[in-house]
C-alpha cells in the first residue's frame, strides 16, 4: 500500500472518531438538556408541594383551633396569624358585618399581628380593630359577601378608602408606601347560611391563580366551620353557667367566681360585699295564682337585679326564690345603699294578677364582718332571714362573727340543714319548721321546740320541753366546771344537734322493741358521725360545735366510740352532751322499757363512774340533780 493510501486510510480513520465523538456529544447535549429540565419541573413540583404543604398545616392548625374548645375571639386570632408569611400573604383579617340603629357597617373582630398592621394603626392614630368600617353595598366588599364569591382588587387605596370613608387619601397613601402589598383579596364567610362577614387577605401578587382560589375557598371554609363551632361552644358555655329561668349566673358560676373575687380581694385588701335576697311569699304565691305566676315572680326580681347591677357586679340565683350579688370593692355602707336601691326597685315593680311583691334582704361584707368567705356567706343567710322574721320587705346588715349570738347561729344552722343538706323529711314539715325558726317569737323557745319536733320523727316517745331542760341542765353543769362563755355557747349549740344524725339512720331501728342486731347497733354507733361529717362539716360557723357533737359517745375509760378516745382526750363539753343525753334517756320511755324514776337514772349513773363518765363529773351531776329534786 502507497503513502497516500495510508494517509487516505488514517484521514478515513480520524473522520470517523470524530463523527463518533460528534454524535457522543450530541446525546450528552440532549441529556444535560434533559436533566436540566427534569431539574426545573423537580424545582416547580417541590415548590408546589411545599406550597401545599403549608396549606394542609394551615389547615390543620384551624382544625386544631377547633377541637382546642377556645373562645371564638382566640379561634379567629389563631386563624389569622396562620396564613400570613410563607404563604405570600402580608397581612389578614377579619371582618364582622353588624346592624345598629345608624345602619350597616363591618367591624374587625380579629387581625394578624405584625408590623404592617401597628405601622397603619400608627399612622390612622385610631386602629383598624376599633373603627366602626363601612358597609357600602355595591363595593367590593359587599359584592363578595352578597354574592358569596371571592372578589380580588389590585386597587388598594380605593378598597381601604371604601370601608375607611372619613380618612383623608393622603393619610391612606402614607398607609400604603409600603410596597410589598400588590392586592387584596376578600372572601365571604356564611355560619349556618346566615352571612357572617369577610376573610380579607393582602397578597404580594398582582395575580390570583385557580389553584389560589381553591385554597382560600377551602381555607375560608374551615373558618365558617371554625366560628360556628365556636359559637356553639359559646352558647353550651353560657347555659352550663346561667339560670334557664331568669338569665342569671347560677349557682355553680357565682361560687367560681366568688374563689376568684376572694384571691384578688385578699391580694389588693380590698373588701366586697354580698347581697342574699329573697322572695317573700313565693308559697303563697304558688297556691293562689298558681306556679307560673310564681315563675314570673322569680323573673321579675332576676330583671330587677340585672337592671340595678353595675357591669362588674355579678348577680346569680342560687335557687328557688334565693339570689345573691357579688359587689367587688364595696364596702357594708355602699352594699346597704344598694341594697336599699334594689328592695325599692322589686316593691315598686308591679305584676299582673300578683300586683306587687316584696323581698327580704341580707348584707355582709368580705374583710369587715370576717375574712372567712364561708362565714360572709352563712351570715348574709342570717341577715337575710332576720329580715324576714323582723317582717320582711327591708334591709338587714350582718353582725361581725364574733358578735353573732349563740342563739343566731343556731338558728341558720337549722335552717341550712333543712333547705340544704336533703335530710329526709316531708316538705311541707321542713317548711313548718323553718317558718318557726324565722318568726318573731323568741329565738331559745324556737329552738327547743324545733330541737323537740326532729327528736320525734325518729323518737315518737319524746315530749316536747326535754330539749329545753337537757339545754339547761348541760349550761348549769358547765358552769360547775368553770368552761368559758365559749365554750358553753358552742355546748348550748351541741346539746341541740348532737343527735341531728339520727335523721339518717333507719327509723325503724328506734321503734323496734326486740334487741338489736349488731349491723342495727353499729348503725345507731354510726350517727355521731354521721351528724359531724355528713350534717354539719358544711357549715362554716359552728366549726367548733362538731368536735362535741362527734365524741360525745366516747367513755372516759376508752371504750367508747367513734375514736375509742380516753380521760381528757374527750372533750368536756362531750362528756356533758353524754352524761345528760344519758339521764334524760333513762327518764324517758322506750319501746323496749319503762322509764325509770330520777333517783333510778342517778344510780344507774354512779355505776359507770370512772367507767363511762369521769367520776368528778358525776359527783357533779348528781348534786346538780340532786338539788332540783329537793
Amino acid at each position: 500500500m502507497g503513502f497516500f493510501d495510508k494517509f487516505n486510510e488514517i484521514r478515513k480513520k480520524i473522520s470517523e472518531v470524530e463523527n463518533n465523538i460528534y454524535l457522543g456529544k450530541q446525546d450528552f447535549l440532549e441529556i444535560y438538556e434533559r436533566n436540566l429540565q427534569l431539574e426545573k419541573e423537580i424545582e416547580e413540583r417541590t415548590h408546589e408541594l411545599n406550597i401545599a404543604n403549608k396549606r394542609m398545616l394551615t389547615l390543620q392548625h384551624i382544625w386544631d383551633m377547633m377541637n382546642s374548645s377556645k373562645p371564638l375571639n382566640n379561634v379567629l386570632e389563631t386563624i389569622v396569624n396562620s396564613i400570613q408569611g410563607e404563604l405570600g400573604y402580608v397581612h389578614s383579617s377579619i371582618m364582622r358585618k353588624q346592624k345598629d340603629e345608624e345602619g350597616e357597617y363591618l367591624s374587625v373582630v380579629a387581625e394578624a399581628v405584625n408590623q404592617t398592621i401597628k405601622r397603619a394603626d400608627d399612622i390612622l392614630q385610631t386602629p383598624i380593630q376599633a373603627r366602626r368600617l363601612a358597609y357600602t353595598k355595591g363595593g367590593m366588599f359587599a359584592e363578595a359577601l352578597e354574592n358569596r364569591k371571592i372578589v380580588q382588587s389590585k386597587d388598594i387605596a380605593a378598597s381601604l378608602h371604601a370601608i375607611m370613608p372619613n380618612v383623608e387619601q393622603s393619610v391612606i397613601d402614607e398607609v400604603l408606601t409600603d410596597k410589598s402589598i400588590r392586592s387584596i383579596i376578600v372572601i365571604p364567610l356564611y355560619t349556618m347560611e346566615t352571612p357572617f362577614g369577610l376573610f380579607c387577605v393582602f397578597s404580594s401578587r398582582e395575580e390570583l391563580a385557580e389553584s389560589e382560589t381553591d385554597f382560600l375557598s377551602m381555607f375560608a371554609q374551615q373558618i365558617e366551620l371554625a366560628i360556628t363551632i365556636a359559637d356553639l361552644f359559646e352558647k353550651v358555655k353560657e347555659q352550663a353557667i346561667t339560670d334557664g329561668m331568669t338569665g342569671l349566673y347560677n349557682r355553680r358560676y357565682f361560687e367560681e367566681y366568688l374563689k376568684k373575687e376572694v384571691t384578688r380581694a385578699k391580694r389588693i385588701n380590698q373588701p366586697f360585699s354580698i347581697i342574699g335576697i329573697d322572695l317573700d311569699f313565693l308559697k303563697k304565691i304558688n297556691d293562689k295564682y298558681g306556679h307560673a305566676y310564681g315563675d314570673l315572680a322569680i323573673k321579675s326580681i332576676a330583671q330587677v337585679l340585672m337592671s340595678n347591677a353595675r357591669s362588674i357586679d355579678t348577680a346569680a340565683r342560687m335557687g328557688g326564690e334565693e339570689f345573691n350579688i357579688i359587689l367587688p370593692g364595696v364596702t357594708s355602707e355602699g352594699a346597704m345603699v344598694a341594697a336599699e336601691r334594689i328592695r325599692k326597685a322589686i316593691e315598686s315593680t308591679e305584676l299582673e294578677t300578683i300586683g306587687h311583691i316584696t323581698a327580704s334582704i341580707g348584707v355582709a361584707t368580705f374583710l369587715e364582718h370576717s375574712d372567712n368567705i364561708e362565714d360572709i356567706l352563712e351570715l348574709t343567710d342570717q341577715a337575710m332571714y332576720l329580715s324576714k322574721r323582723n317582717g320582711r320587705n327591708q334591709v338587714t346588715l350582718a353582725k361581725p362573727i364574733d358578735e353573732t349570738s349563740w342563739q343566731e347561729l343556731a338558728v341558720s344552722a337549722f335552717l341550712d340543714i333543712l333547705n340544704k343538706r336533703r335530710i329526709p323529711l316531708a316538705e311541707n314539715f321542713k317548711q313548718n319548721l323553718s317558718n318557726k325558726l324565722i318568726s318573731n317569737s323568741s329565738q331559745s323557745e324556737v329552738l327547743y321546740s324545733v330541737a323537740d319536733l326532729l327528736t320525734q320523727t325518729y323518737n315518737p316517745l319524746h315530749k316536747q320541753g326535754v330539749v329545753k331542760s337537757k339545754v339547761l341542765t348541760a349550761v348549769s353543769l358547765a358552769k360547775r366546771f368553770d368552761l368559758p362563755k365559749e365554750e358553753v355557747d358552742n355546748l348550748k349549740i351541741a346539746m341541740l344537734l348532737y343527735d341531728i344524725g339520727n335523721l339518717l339512720v333507719p327509723q325503724e331501728i328506734f321503734k323496734k322493741a326486740a334487741p338489736l342486731t349488731d349491723d342495727e347497733r353499729n348503725m345507731i354507733k354510726e350517727h355521731p358521725v354521721i351528724a359531724a361529717k355528713k350534717i354539719l362539716t358544711p357549715i362554716s360557723y359552728i366549726q367548733d360545735v362538731i368536735p362535741i357533737v362527734e365524741y360525745h359517745h366516747e367513755n372516759w375509760d376508752g371504750s367508747g366510740y367513734p375514736a375509742k378516745l380516753s380521760k381528757n382526750e374527750i372533750p368536756m363539753t362531750s362528756q356533758i352532751v353524754l352524761i345528760v343525753d344519758a339521764y334524760y334517756a333513762l327518764t324517758e320511755p322506750r319501746p323496749y322499757r319503762d322509764k325509770l324514776a330520777p333517783e333510778q337514772a342517778l344510780e344507774e349513773i354512779k355505776k359507770d363512774a370512772g367507767k363511762k363518765w369521769n367520776t368528778a363529773l358525776v359527783n357533779e351531776f348528781t348534786a346538780l340533780i340532786e338539788n332540783d329534786l329537793k
